[in-house]
């Protein structure tokens, strides 16, 4: 059976492949460690490292509440940020960034970059990094793509603006609401394995839904705690620029 990474990196590349993207070109568009279109920052090769990393906010049902959790136990974060979130949400945007955690582009409403057309790139990147340096005031230096689609264009624009292209190897769907205990089951399978291969783990999380403002991430919220309360005794916690 496949994992639910799996699966959800399959179907994604079954859209890439419906939508004219075919073999190479799906891979280079959809799969999370594909170097083929450009260089993207994943995680180096330093077992023991964990970066939690958190898309699609920020969520004012529960936002507020990971921030608690990760406040609880000293860890610092990685929030990639919707820009019409955001501007919907200034105060949450900085309670996020006076708590210590990076905040980067997530894009402004959610598109699949590897199919839209210049301007729009264009558009959703630096109106989100505009509107997030005005809420933070602080420079934002790292761009996660939804979906993970990218192509050529999207990484050209994302440097352009100063950005850091971010992926990801690890990850579930938690998104589709499992529990907490399966979320966090499924994660620590995965950074163990990478461990076990000598890599660090860049792990995805969803703190909010680029379909629903206040999406319920009760069990991705609860599944932080677990993760965190497993590996803070072997493992360090650090935010994304840590490896740039």
């Amino acid at each position: 059976m496949l994992s639910p990474l799996a699966t959800g990196i399959s179907a994604g590349l079954g859209a890439a492949a419906a939508l004219g993207f075919t073999g190479g070109c799906a891979y280079a568009a959809m799969w999370p460690a594909s170097q083929l279109f450009g260089t993207t920052l994943i995680a180096p090769a330093r077992p023991g490292e964990l970066a939690l990393t958190f898309d699609d906010g920020p969520n004012p049902a529960w936002t507020p509440r990971l921030l608690d959790i990760l406040a609880s136990h000293s860890v610092h974060a990685s929030f990639f940020l919707l820009g019409s979130r955001a501007q919907a949400e200034p105060a949450l945007v900085r309670q996020i960034a006076a708590a210590g955690h990076l905040i980067g582009n997530h894009s402004w409403s959610h598109p699949n970059l590897a199919i839209a057309s210049a301007s729009r790139i264009e558009r959703e990147l630096s109106r989100t990094s505009q509107t997030l340096e005005e809420i933070s005031g602080a420079p934002v230096r790292f761009f996660r793509p939804p979906f993970g689609a990218r192509r050529p264009e999207v990484l050209r624009v994302a440097r352009r603006l100063g950005m850091v292209p971010v992926m990801w190897n690890a990850m579930t769907s938690d998104w589709e609401n499992p529990s907490a205990e399966a979320i966090a089951s499924r994660l620590i399978r995965a950074i163990d394995k990478l461990a076990c291969r000598g890599r660090a783990a860049n792990i995805v999380l969803h703190d909010g839904g680029h379909q629903t403002p206040a999406a319920n991430r009760a069990p991705s919220i609860a599944a932080v705690s677990e993760l965190v309360t497993h590996y803070k005794l072997t493992h360090r916690f650090l935010r994304i620029d840590a490896w740039s």
